[in-house]
């Protein structure tokens, strides 16, 4: 039995706004309980309904910047920047800006359509 998985095709989330979900490890790959990995490119433009999730979230973005309302505050983080949001919190994902964005999503405990809690 090997003490390691790896990782070499990734489950690409169904998403009908423009947005590509490749979730390394997570529920939806591998059945993984510890946490969810995802790398994740959006277009210019794009936004996301609010959510309050169950679940603390990092997010470093590689590409570009994205704007994130928490609560009743607005931050921008750009390339080699990330951030923790705890879970509870409103949040709101954006690209407002001309150019894609990319950036990485990790989920303690994993991401869940049931635990979201998406409006």
């Amino acid at each position: 039995m090997k003490n390691y998985i790896e990782q070499t095709d990734p489950f690409i989330v169904p998403t009908v706004d423009g947005k590509l979900i490749e979730e390394h490890f997570g529920n939806a790959s591998l059945k993984y309980e510890g946490c969810s990995v995802c790398r994740c490119e959006v277009p210019p433009r794009w936004k996301e309904p609010y959510q309050n999730p169950e679940f603390d979230e990092i997010v470093l973005v590689s590409k570009g910047k994205l704007e994130i309302k928490i609560d009743k505050d607005k931050v921008m983080i750009k390339k080699g920047e990330s951030i923790l949001l705890k879970k509870g919190a409103r949040v709101r994902f954006r690209n407002p800006f001309d150019e894609p964005a990319e950036f990485y999503s990790i989920c303690l405990p994993p991401f869940s359509l049931k635990t979201v809690h998406r409006e």
